[in-house]
């Protein structure tokens, strides 16, 4: 092998790469596990809220780490390459950016889903029309949405079509306006205008989706997770060791909507104030009067009754002073210091001061010059018990002199006194509106207020000449955090329409800790056992093997970590395929290296040519493999690209250590005087003549093989599969416990048959609580289905609630501490149609490129149509044995995103295992040309036996091991790798192979062949 240097020196460097890069991963759990202990030791579990406290508690913890240093790598100073590389002082946000990041399902974090507003889409397509008629359409829209599972854009289309008469929706008070007019005529008819409504909607809630990614993309957490939910304008998005829910609804709610109004100053709207408080004091006096004058008439004997009466009348607020509610009944707290507040109330009064402020009767009293003024709040201050109130000079149509429309870029900055600010520049346009303002406010000493959806971020004075160029600043009592978020909206752009959260959870991981642990456990057992059997197998070669195995796993999470890529449990089946893959090289190169070693050559000839001859099979294998992955990463989405990430990685490490390591130290080993036979005493004969004939067993394969898919078309389309949760819905149920309970245990109780059958169990928050989704009777939607269904979730969790506890108390939640059932709810899948379209697209595109790839590596379509056949065949057995066997089974085998992990490892399996029989068929028949070509295939096959064999043999130990020992919840996934495995091993050699044979072309030398096979089976 040439340039060993170099590669000694890149094995070195990834090595050492891998293992910096996963020391910030090994220094973050040191981090959040002090945090946890912190957080811990801070209060009594006896307090109310403890949970809540603990979690804020631990954010605090971490957030106040984030501009402190801390060291990552101090474990491997000794070594001087490492120093190089930086063992350094870092940042909190530095390390967990650099660390391995978690997907939801290992990690647990914040899962919601959005309700982007249809309705406030409409009214701005319509440009807030008044037309009755139009409005009331919408409002009867909501009422019909309430009962209806079509989208709201359907409801208003009936509701509208119900009250129109001759209204049409291309009216010009609805949507035939200015703004639309290119594409909305006058004379167009309501389906016409329906049509372009459609693509309308869809255009803005593409729109909203692509600001809410923006925003998420900014707000620093691992891989998040975003996509559409059919048509139905909501949005799900799942963000992986996101723990702090106040700040995520805060960045995904708000509309951004950013005005700049000139404000009116204290003296100008303070009388007015003034005016409005003094009317309440009037009106309160009259109420007081006729509450005195009833009570007089029903005498006084019940005092406490008249004080309710009066309190009731009044809507005063609780006071020691009655009299001083009586003359400030606004609650004005102190006045405007002559700038641009014009006072100051308690934040709890706030909508009460609003109301009165804007009640017509009340407005009447404004000078005519001021009737359009709006009033906002500041924002509010923290640990403050009161708000500022502006007045900004509106108009009419309420549109701002300028709006967040002009600004194209947004940063964290800090103000003249160094507290955390915003930056903002804009356009030309926005630019030169922008002087005029300020050029304004400064010859009159005015103030120009920054409103971010109705709230007064800052309104400051221009005391040093109108600003040009377009640089504006929000400052305010921001913490950088805070900062840091706006910004990052304000870049992002704002929503179409009104963004509401109607769910959102912080859950815990999908395994729970006590699974993770456990799969852990399993999956190095099954690796022990793989290093045991390469070296059982092939002697001292197999412990150099095994060096490049380790090696190859600690690239696959180096590289993992480097790249920000995140792992979750498809993921994992990825590195499970990606181990037999790695085994795979090894067992094809000692293969040939045993082949030429029979051969009478020498060590160093064989090692060489061995290498050389297997390189062929092992680049075909992966490059179809990663051909599959690298059209899966494009098009796949969630669990199908968090899969195709690792198993592309994966490739790559496996070819690396497998080419270059393997050989590496196996020269090592040779030129210091070493011997190597490349097998043990047990395993040294072992397969060495074997004379199968594949080609005369194949009618028998043909007849099991169509059973079995017989079989599995019949019960496809009768029994079906057990669809999970995330396909057909169900009923959710949030479920409080006194203590923390298992979520593996109650999983098992509620997946016996006699309950549910099947059950989702996650921890929502704390460990003592649990989010419970099921489909059992998923299609009865009655009140008696949903009475039973509570019923049996009782039953089922009686022995985790308190002794004695009634239905009636679990319903309602016992307690202060709320023990029982806290909310519930029917949920709709959570994987929309175009999701389940993307993947089989992403498949059958993958199996696409592959058949074109055999095509022209082989020459031939013949082996392209035995190859996809091969993979079809795999698919359709693994899906029907699962619809067979679901019913009876001990352990769920619903089929959900992690089964579609678990079909993408048989595909690729099935193709790696095929292709390498074909590449030995293709060699032979370059070789051997005076063979028969059943000769061939039947020679290549039995030459690849051992390798076949081997490969499948160390790829289901890791299977069954991670299927015994592993957590209940991986079983139905680890099952369907198992039987993908074993099918996929039979099909390269009985389906795929003797496919390829039957349909080759008349002509070459299978027509000798078929004769001669013919005359076999005569005999």
């Amino acid at each position: 092998m040439q340039n060993k240097g170099i590669i000694k020196l890149f094995a070195l460097l990834f090595g050492l790469v891998s293992i910096y890069q996963l020391s910030f991963t090994f220094k973050a759990n040191q981090l959040e596990d002090e945090a946890k202990a912190y957080a811990v030791s801070q209060f009594d579990e006896s307090v109310d809220g403890y949970q809540d406290l603990r979690n804020q508690a631990e954010i605090n913890y971490l957030d106040s780490l984030k501009t402190s240093k801390v060291k990552v790598g101090e474990n491997f100073e000794s070594i001087e390459v490492y120093n190089m590389l930086g063992v350094s002082q870092y940042t909190y946000t530095e390390v967990e950016d650099n660390a391995m990041k978690l997907g939801l399902d290992l990690k647990g974090g914040i899962n919601a889903i959005i309700q982007i507003s249809v309705k406030d889409i409409l009214k701005g397509l319509a440009n807030n029309s008044k037309d009755p008629i139009f409005n009331k359409a919408l409002d009867d829209a909501e009422e019909l949405q309430k009962d209806a599972q079509e989208s709201y854009l359907e409801s208003f289309f009936r509701a509208f079509d119900a009250i129109k008469g001759d209204t049409k929706l291309a009216s010009p008070d609805i949507f035939a306006n200015r703004d639309l007019s290119d594409v909305i005529k006058f004379d167009m008819s309501d389906d016409e205008v329906k049509g372009i409504l459609e693509t309308k909607i869809d255009e803005s809630i593409v729109s909203a989706f692509e600001v809410l990614r923006n925003r998420i993309d900014g707000f620093g957490v691992s891989s998040p997770n975003i996509q559409r939910l059919g048509n139905s304008g909501r949005i799900l998005i799942e963000l992986p060791g996101a723990r702090d829910k106040k700040r995520v609804v805060d960045i995904i709610t708000k509309t951004a909507q950013l005005q700049f109004w000139e404000t009116y100053k204290t003296q100008d709207m303070l009388p007015y104030v003034l005016q409005v408080n003094q009317a309440l004091v009037e009106a309160n006096k009259k109420n007081n009067e006729v509450a005195e004058t009833e009570t007089e008439e029903e005498g006084q004997d019940d005092t406490d009754t008249a004080d309710s009466a009066i309190d009731e009348l009044t809507g005063q607020i609780e006071s020691d002073s009655t009299d001083v509610a009586d003359l400030n009944p606004l609650g004005i707290q102190s006045y405007g210091n002559g700038g641009s507040v014009v006072a100051m109330f308690l934040s709890k009064d706030r909508e009460k001061v609003i109301s009165e402020l804007n009640k017509p009767q009340n407005r009447a009293l404004l000078p005519a010059e001021m009737r359009y003024a709006k009033f906002v709040w500041g924002i509010q201050q923290k640990d403050s018990e009161y708000s500022e109130l502006y007045a900004i000079n509106s108009n009419r149509d309420g549109i701002p002199p300028l709006s967040g429309s002009v600004i194209t870029d947004a940063s964290q900055d800090y103000d003249q006194i160094s507290r955390p600010a915003v930056s903002m520049q804009m356009n030309a346009k926005g630019a030169k509106v922008w002087e005029e303002m300020t050029k304004k406010a400064f010859e009159t000493q005015g103030f120009i207020a920054i409103v971010l959806d109705d709230i007064v971020y800052s309104a400051p004075s221009v005391s040093n000449g109108p600003i040009a160029g377009g640089r504006s600043q929000i400052s305010g009592s921001f913490t950088l955090t805070e900062a840091i978020d706006l910004a990052n909206v304000l870049r992002a752009g704002k929503l179409p329409a009104s963004a509401e959260i109607v769910q959102a959870d912080e859950v815990g991981p999908s395994l729970g800790q006590e699974a993770i642990d456990s799969g852990m456990k399993s999956f190095l057992i099954a690796l022990a056992f793989v290093l045991l059997w390469m070296i059982f197998y092939y002697g001292k070669a197999g412990i150099f093997a095994d060096v490049a195995l380790l090696l190859n796993i600690l690239l696959i999470f180096g590289v993992l970590a480097s790249l920000g890529a995140v792992l979750t449990l498809p993921g994992i089946a990825g590195i499970v395929l990606t181990i037999g893959i790695s085994v795979d090289a090894n067992v094809l190169i000692f293969e040939r290296i045993r082949e030429e070693l029979a051969k009478g050559k020498s060590q160093k000839e064989s090692i060489k040519d061995g290498f050389a001859n297997a390189l062929s099979s092992i680049l075909d294998a992966n490059i179809t493999t990663g051909l599959t992955a690298l059209i899966l990463f494009v098009f796949g989405t969630g669990p199908i690209k968090g899969f195709a990430t690792t198993l592309i990685i994966g490739i790559v490490t496996s070819l690396f250590t497998a080419i270059f390591i393997t050989r590496l130290l196996i020269d090592w080993w040779v030129n210091r005087g070493g011997k190597l036979d490349f097998s043990t005493a047990m395993t040294k004969n072992l397969f060495k003549n074997v004379n199968i004939n594949f080609l005369k067993k194949r009618k028998i394969a043909y007849v099991i093989s169509g059973i079995l898919l017989a079989a599995s078309f019949a019960s496809l389309f009768t029994t079906g599969l057990d669809q999970g949760i995330d396909f057909v819905g169900g009923r959710t149920y949030q479920v409080r416990f006194e203590q923390p309970v298992s979520t593996e245990e109650i999983t098992s109780v509620l997946n016996d048959p006699a309950v549910f059958s099947s059950a989702e169990v996650k921890t929502i928050g704390a460990a003592n609580q649990l989010k419970i989704s099921t489909k059992y009777k998923v299609e009865d939607n009655s009140v008696e289905a949903d009475e039973e269904v509570q019923s049996k979730l009782f039953e089922a969790l009686k022995p985790y609630l308190p002794s004695g506890m009634t239905y009636q108390e679990f319903q309602d939640g016992s307690g202060e501490a709320k023990i029982g059932k806290m909310l519930s709810s029917k949920v709709s899948p959570t994987i929309a149609d175009d999701i389940k379209k993307s993947s089989f697209w992403a498949v059958l595109g993958s199996l696409v490129v592959v058949f074109l790839y055999i095509l022209i590596r082989f020459k031939k379509w013949q082996f392209s149509l035995g190859a996809v056949a091969a993979v079809f065949h795999d698919v359709l057995i693994v899906l029907g044995i699962f619809s067979l066997t679901w019913k009876f089974m001990p352990f769920s085998m619903e089929i959900d995103q992690a089964f579609i992990a678990a079909i993408l490892t048989v595909i690729g399996y099935s193709l790696n295992d095929t292709v390498v029989v074909f590449d030995r068929i293709r060699e032979f028949l370059n070789e051997h040309t005076s063979w028969e070509f059943g000769k061939t295939i039947n020679a290549s096959l039995n030459s690849t036996l051992s390798r076949t064999l081997n490969t499948s043999v160390t790829t289901l130990v890791v299977l069954l091991a991670m299927f015994i020992f592993g957590a209940d919840s991986l079983r139905g996934l680890l099952f369907a790798l198992i039987v993908g495995v074993l099918v996929g091993t039979y099909s390269s050699m009985f389906i795929a192979t003797p496919l390829m044979y039957d349909t080759a072309k008349k002509g070459d030398a299978a027509e000798s062949l078929k004769k001669k096979v013919k005359e076999e089976d005569e005999e």
